[in-house]
């Protein structure tokens, strides 16, 4: 069996988890509700504070869907009880970011400032001009909003410059090297 995908799921106080027809998990906590379908082949049970996922069957199909299943329903019941975050840097001479009503503005080269919209779901915290945090209970909807925004200067190597994770390492190049030694006919 999955190492994954056999480990219970406990379910934080307060997070109340509702079993539907059709393999449907609805998860509802502090911070809000999330549902999921799941695949037919995999079966959700509950007993008492902890869930289990089991799989019909050990084809290679069902064997990879058993421990995402487990992970997502995992990811579901922590987002609606803590929630998740991402945080990112913005480097950069004149490079920054303000938050105007529940959109984001970034100034960041371009000859224009690029507005970034909050998703339904999704909000922004401005730590200073240089540092945002994209905070949500749905873990897959907050990790693709910061790719996005990654997205719109990416860091490049020589000067470092752009939109990184906090913790990111960028990887630096050395720029051109000079002639060394050359010789004129």
């Amino acid at each position: 069996m999955s190492r994954i995908g056999r480990a219970p799921i406990p379910v934080p106080s307060g997070v109340k988890v509702e079993l539907g027809a059709e393999n449907t998990v609805t998860v509802t906590g502090p911070k809000g509700k999330l549902t999921h379908t799941f695949p037919q082949t995999i079966t959700v049970t509950q007993e008492g504070d902890t869930l289990f996922v089991a799989r019909a069957d050990d084809s290679k199909t069902n064997k990879s869907l058993h421990g995402l299943s487990r992970t997502l329903l995992n990811n579901m019941a922590q987002g609606v009880s803590a929630g998740f975050s991402k945080s990112l840097e913005i480097n950069g001479v004149g490079y920054r970011v303000a938050k105007v009503g529940d959109h984001l503005v970034f100034s960041v080269g371009y000859s224009h400032p690029v507005m970034v919209n909050a998703p339904a779901g999704i909000s922004f915290t401005t730590e200073s001009p240089t540092r945002l945090t994209v905070n949500g209970i749905d873990k897959q909807l907050v990790g693709q909003v910061a790719a996005n925004i990654r997205a719109i200067r990416k860091p490049e190597p020589y000067k470092g410059k752009g939109i990184k994770y906090a913790n990111e390492v960028i990887r630096r190049k050395a720029g051109k090297a000079g002639k060394v030694g050359g010789k004129k006919k």
